[in-house]
C-alpha cells in the first residue's frame, strides 16, 4: 500500500544536499524550522533545479520538492497530500505502473472502468487495496497524461478529465469510509484527498505541462484545459 512517508524518508544526505544550495544562513534556518524550513523555500528550489538537481539528487527529494511547490502555487498548503502524491509518482514511476499491483494482484491497468469491476467482486483488504488503487491511477493518469486524455476524447470519444477526478475523488472518499482506513491512518488523509482532487491533479498538469512533457501536441488544448480548471477552482472557493 502506498503510504505518505516520502519526506520521512529524508535525512543527513538530504539535509546536507539543501544547505549546499541555501547558501549562507541555510544552517541557522534549519536549526529554527527544521527541514521543512528548506523544504519550503521556492528559491532554494528554483536553484536546486538550475544547478542539475533533478540529475543529482535523490528521486524522492525532487519528486517531493517538485510536488509540494506545484501544490503549494495552487494554495494546497497539506504537506501530507504533497507527500502521499509523491510517494503515487514514485511507485507508478517505476517502469510506468506502480510495483505494488504485482505484489499485491492489483489490476494491472490504466482503464478505471477495469478496477470499478474488480472493485464489485472484492471483499475485506482487497477491496480497500482496490478502492484506494482507483484513486491512484486515476491522480497518475490526469494528473501526469492529460494529452493523453485530451487526444483519446477527441480521437475516440474516451471519458473527459472530469471523469478522472470524479473517479479519483470517489476512490479516495470510499476508501476513507471502510475499518481499515482506521488501521493503516489513512481516512483523514484520503478524505482530504478527494475534497482537493481535481485542485491537485490540476497542480500535477502543471508540473507535467513544464518539466515531464514541454511540447505539447496541441498548445490550444492546454490552454483551454488550464482555462477549465481555474473556472472551477473559483468555483470551489465559493
Amino acid at each position: 500500500m502506498i503510504r505518505p512517508n516520502v519526506r520521512a524518508s529524508f535525512g543527513r544526505g538530504e539535509a546536507e544536499l539543501l544547505l549546499a544550495v541555501a547558501g549562507p544562513g541555510g544552517e541557522e534556518r534549519l536549526r529554527a524550522g527544521g527541514l521543512d524550513a528548506l523544504l519550503d523555500d521556492a528559491q532554494l528550489v528554483r536553484t536546486l533545479l538550475k544547478r542539475g538537481g533533478i540529475e543529482v539528487a535523490p528521486a524522492p527529494l525532487i519528486f517531493y520538492l517538485l510536488v509540494r511547490h506545484a501544490l503549494l502555487e495552487r494554495e494546497i498548503h497539506d504537506r501530507q497530500l504533497a507527500d502521499y502524491t509523491a510517494a503515487v509518482l514514485l511507485e507508478f514511476g517505476r517502469l510506468g505502473r506502480p510495483r505494488l499491483a504485482t505484489e499485491q494482484q492489483l489490476p494491472d491497468t490504466i482503464y478505471l472502468a477495469d478496477i470499478l469491476q474488480e472493485i464489485e467482486r472484492a471483499r475485506g483488504e482487497r477491496e480497500f487495496a482496490l478502492r484506494a488503487h482507483l484513486g491512484n491511477v486515476a491522480l497518475w493518469i490526469g494528473g501526469v497524461f492529460p494529452d493523453f486524455i485530451t487526444h483519446r476524447v477527441q480521437r475516440r470519444g474516451a471519458p473527459p478529465m472530469s471523469y478522472y477526478d470524479e473517479m479519483g475523488a470517489a476512490g479516495f472518499r470510499s476508501a476513507a469510509t471502510m475499518d481499515l482506513a482506521l488501521k493503516y491512518d489513512v481516512g483523514d488523509l484520503f478524505l482530504r484527498f478527494a475534497d482537493q482532487f481535481t485542485s491537485v491533479r490540476s497542480a500535477l498538469n502543471g508540473l507535467s505541462d513544464a518539466l515531464f512533457f514541454p511540447n505539447p501536441p496541441d498548445s490550444v488544448e492546454r490552454v483551454l484545459r488550464e482555462v477549465a480548471d481555474r473556472f472551477h477552482r473559483r468555483l470551489g472557493r465559493r
